[in-house]
């Protein structure tokens, strides 16, 4: 008897042990491709799949235009059963194929100068008439690439032309560029906006509207997606030079435009025309290029995001999320991680018959963090849930996060769960912009709803044409594990009409006593620092280089969008001078890289010391502790 008692006794204790043990540890966090596969389609040997556009067929085919001026029809692009793909060349000698579209039978490929009908009337799986349907001008340069057709419900194609390069071919000005076009039944082009610098995707919702996607440039500060009307000015000045024409649905001039650097919110107020963006998306910290955007009506096939839009970035070689709604009649909404890891520059996205994505990729000329020169791959649904901000919503006094899981109590309503702040971007003729007018947006409330699915934040100092970024960093699901991903950028461009949240009093929240906030201004980079010998922490460098989307265009030892670090190191530059070219890049001093660095006057000078004394000490035998860094201004 006491030694059964013994025995139940260690059973007991052993349980108890063992509980504690699982009670103390926390569960290993998910990843993205715990929940969404990218399953890479095979291309044989020889062909240069530069994916420019694809087009998938009822039969389950797909076709796939490529930046050399071939079409491909491609078979078992699912690979069933493990089989391999089959490619045919449908078309050839093409220019600059960068979108494609089948309808009724025929393919429609957009050329750089002309859009193209390629029927097979044979049967033999090659087209056998190559119709030109609508031309344009062209004036050499070589950023006046041409996107589409888009086809709307009835019928009617749309198409969309880049600007020329500022500073490369002025005086060559071709008709149209930098517009949105509908192609009428006689092939004439009937312009419909301007504004537009590099639309290389844009789509035509389920309530018809034409959204676009844009990258950061003259004009530009970040990539944003926009919602075009017949008459509307996107804010790029290049496509102005045509407003003069009969056709023109507006007659805004070059000169009409405000040049000095204000909030594009601002500039608004005074050009009628001007047409805000829905949705901006944080250049490096969401993307660097926008591309080709999609709306989910795959009906749950691609999980929980039914009537969002999946919005791929070719520089970050990535797919991102984005959530609209209507306030005061007007698009406006958020945008969130969503799947990083393609092969190459993600350009073009279309949805396959099973409710994947079929992704096209190239990075030629352009870079990517993608390594490879091209590539296609599909994005799956596993099934799985993801726990992820469903949707963030505007109230009249902050903002509802939506869930796709219930968060626990304990974490939505402790106050330190949360980031808030708002930003913007100076509107003006050069190229990107700075972050600027940085602000923090005081935490007054939390509501958590019943159902634990839904948190309002009633906050302070909402500003209007701002992007919120709302962070979620401490909320977790009943299983313990935090967001997938936990940051959103809300553009605010309007506060909807309401009650405000009367809050009990545990819902409110006490904030310390604020000084005023003003703009934030470029640091002072004249200050000296001290290094100390020792050992870097490469887990701080890691995660400033996250926390700051260095890892965006930079990677350690390899090319991507901007230099390797080791390249840097090897310039000799000193931690200062890192830190002044930081704030105020040169991109003259990198004339083999495509894409200009932005000004990231944001980051804090500290944080830019420590990552340059990382990036100077690479690849030597002195080592420097990061956290002896010290600023002595």
């Amino acid at each position: 008897m006491k030694k059964r008692f013994n025995i139940l006794l260690s059973i007991g204790l052993l349980g108890l042990v063992t509980q504690g043990t699982i009670a103390q540890t926390k569960p290993k966090p998910y990843t993205e491709e715990d929940f969404y596969e990218i399953k890479t389609i095979a291309i044989p040997d020889g062909i240069k799949l530069e994916a420019g556009g694809l087009a998938p067929m009822p039969d389950g085919r797909i076709g796939v235009c490529t930046r050399r001026g071939e079409v491909w029809i491609i078979e078992n692009p699912y690979q069933l059963n493990g089989t391999k793909p089959s490619y045919t060349l449908f078309a050839s000698g093409l220019h600059e194929s960068l979108g494609l579209a089948y309808y009724n039978g025929s393919f429609y490929c957009t050329q750089r100068g002309e859009l193209t009908k390629l029927t097979d009337t044979d049967a033999d799986g090659k087209a056998d008439i190559y119709e030109s349907v609508a031309n344009w001008d062209l004036s050499g340069n070589y950023h006046e690439y041409s996107y589409g057709p888009v086809f709307d419900k009835n019928g009617d194609m749309y198409l969309t032309f880049n600007v020329a390069w500022v500073g490369y071919g002025e005086g060559k000005l071709a008709k149209w560029r930098g517009w949105l076009v509908k192609v009428k039944k006689d092939g004439t082009l009937e312009p419909v906006a301007t504004g537009l610098r590099s639309p290389a995707g844009f789509t035509i919702n389920s309530n018809g509207d034409v959204l676009y996607g844009e990258n950061q440039g003259d004009w530009v500060g970040s990539g944003r997606i926009t919602h075009l009307e017949k008459g509307d000015f996107a804010g790029n000045a290049g496509g102005l030079f045509w407003t003069k024409e009969p056709e023109s649905p507006l007659k805004l001039t070059k000169a009409d435009i405000p040049d000095t650097g204000e909030p594009m919110y601002e500039a608004a107020k005074k050009v009628k025309a001007l047409k805000l963006p829905a949705v901006w998306f944080p250049h490096a910290l969401m993307g660097i290029s926008t591309a080709d955007m999609i709306e989910d009506e795959t009906g749950g096939k691609f999980g929980p995001f039914q009537g969002q839009y999946i919005v791929f970035d070719q520089g970050q070689s990535k797919a991102m999320r984005m959530t609209l709604e209507k306030v005061n009649g007007k698009y406006q909404g958020a945008c969130y991680p969503f799947r990083e890891g393609f092969q190459s520059g993600t350009v073009r996205a279309r949805w396959g018959n099973d409710g994947s994505i079929f992704v096209g990729m190239t990075s030629r000329g352009w870079g990517s963090t993608g390594k490879d020169l091209y590539g296609l791959q599909r994005l799956v649904w596993n099934g799985r849930m993801p726990f992820e901000m469903k949707n963030v919503r505007a109230m009249p006094d902050g903002f509802e996060i939506e869930f796709t899981q219930p968060v626990t109590l304990k974490s939505a309503e402790n106050a330190s769960s949360y980031e808030l702040k708002s930003f913007t971007y100076k509107y003006h003729h050069e190229y990107g912009s700075p972050i600027i007018n940085q602000e923090k947006t005081p935490l007054k409330g939390i509501i958590v709803s019943a159902d634990r699915l839904k948190v309002r934040l009633v906050m302070d100092n909402l500003r209007k044409g701002y992007i919120h970024e709302v962070r979620a960093t401490g909320l977790i699901n009943d299983e313990g594990q935090p967001l997938l991903h936990d940051v959103s950028y809300y553009t605010l461009n309007d506060i909807p009409s309401g009650e405000a949240a009367k809050l009990s009093p545990t819902q409110k929240v006490t904030q310390p006593a604020a000084t005023p906030s003003k703009p934030t201004k470029a640091p002072a980079t004249k200050g000296k620092v001290a290094l100390e010998s020792g050992l870097i922490d490469t887990k701080l460098v890691a995660s400033l280089l996250k926390k700051h989307a260095c890892t965006s265009c930079h990677a350690e030892a390899t090319r991507v969008v901007g230099p390797a670090f080791t390249e840097v190191a090897k310039r000799n530059y000193t931690n200062e001078q890192i830190l002044e070219l930081v704030y105020h890049p040169k991109p003259e001093n990198w004339p083999d890289y495509a894409t200009e660095m932005a000004s990231m006057t944001h980051v804090p000078k500290a944080d830019v010391l420590k990552i340059a004394a990382w990036i100077n000490s690479l690849g030597k035998k002195s080592k420097v502790d990061l956290n002896k860094i010290e600023n002595r201004d």
